[in-house]
């Protein structure tokens, strides 16, 4: 009796599992009677590998047992301009939906819940494209300011810390989607890249990423690139620095407030100080032609004072460096993540 029960068990996983699979590219809610996933781990985020790179969060996907995480990753956009908005739990009915993540031109709901690394339960704080370039703000990525130059650093309020998972239900986020959020939601999506989905089917073929087996904390909780689970180093470096990721993330102000009213707040002023950095660079900008065209007209002036048929040697314009935009850093590796956010905010 047992055996079938067991059998039966294992189908029904199955065929749910399935449908989380097809609705996963169709952009399609699907609730199922299981209890609520685990909380976000601990982890640390890579290192970004190339310019134009986005951050892919950790989540928990759930296929024939269980539940079983998704390292976080940094992924090629589909196209310039497009942001990633993370899938997401929700309850309801009586049990647990999956809300597939999708990329837009902006970042739509994804339930409040704080994957860290820039998602901090509302939009995205982690950078911004401009003129097909993707900038990236260190307060929230893992970036070696050497080879990845279009970098700033804006501080990231830190409101509320938690590692809850899911929105809803008993112990879960409870927010809202704002109108902006609801509009992102019903505009033009595209749906997870290849690479995207070859990363979670092979996440969900290894044994070791399943909840029932790694108790809610896999060795390895993010990868440079899509699928690279080969690399033992990274499960090392998620075990000795999890207790100082979620430490380093709080300082940091990775995790933010999951509360309707934080969230109203901060949206309007988030984008108030990513177009100050803009503007303070175009500022810059016009003060350093201004102070070479001063420069040539006085050197233009001296000339012509100059007695005649005294020789002279024309000057070279010492012009200005242009300075980096980013600070030199080793490797930028001041973010460590904490929990569910980015790396999450593990």
């Amino acid at each position: 009796m047992r055996s079938l029960i067991s059998v039966r068990t294992f189908v029904l996983a199955f065929i749910l599992m399935l449908m989380l699979t097809a609705v996963s590219s169709a952009g399609v809610f699907v609730s199922i009677g299981i209890g609520a996933p685990p909380p976000i781990p601990l982890y640390e985020q890579p290192v970004c590998p190339a310019p134009n790179f986005i951050w892919i969060p950790g989540y928990w996907a759930y296929g024939p047992y269980g539940y079983f995480w998704v390292p976080g990753t940094w992924v090629l956009a589909p196209e310039p301009g497009y942001l990633w908005t993370p899938g997401y739990w929700a309850f309801g009915g009586g049990g647990y939906g999956w809300h597939p993540g999708y990329w837009g031109l902006t970042v739509g709901f994804y339930g409040g819940v704080n994957y860290g690394y820039g998602y901090t339960g509302y939009g995205y704080s982690g950078g911004y494209w401009n003129h097909g370039a993707f900038y990236y703000n260190r307060a929230a990525n893992n970036v070696n300011v050497v080879n990845i130059h279009n970098t700033y650093n804006t501080t990231i309020i830190n409101r509320e810390v938690n590692r809850v998972s899911y929105n809803g239900g008993q112990g879960g986020v409870q927010a809202r989607a704002t109108a902006s959020e609801l509009a992102a939601e019903r505009g033009s999506h595209i749906q997870p890249t290849g690479d995207q989905m070859r990363h979670e089917e092979m996440a969900r073929d290894n044994r070791d990423f399943r909840a029932s087996v790694n108790h809610g904390n896999p060795a390895i909780g993010a990868t440079a690139r899509p699928a690279e689970f080969g690399n033992r180093a990274n499960g090392e470096s998620n075990r000795r620095g999890a207790a100082e990721h979620a430490t380093a993330n709080r300082s940091a102000g990775y995790e933010a407030g999951n509360s309707q009213a934080a969230r109203d707040q901060q949206r309007p002023d988030e984008q108030q100080r990513a177009e100050a950095v803009r503007e303070q660079g175009r500022n810059e900008n016009a003060q350093r032609e201004q102070q070479m065209q001063q420069q040539e007209r006085q050197r233009e002036d001296a000339r012509r004072q100059e007695p005649a048929g005294q020789s002279h040697h024309a000057e070279k314009p010492q012009h200005e460096s242009t300075p980096h935009q980013s600070e030199p850093h080793s490797n930028g590796n001041n973010n460590k993540q904490e929990g569910p956010s980015k790396g999450h905010r593990h």
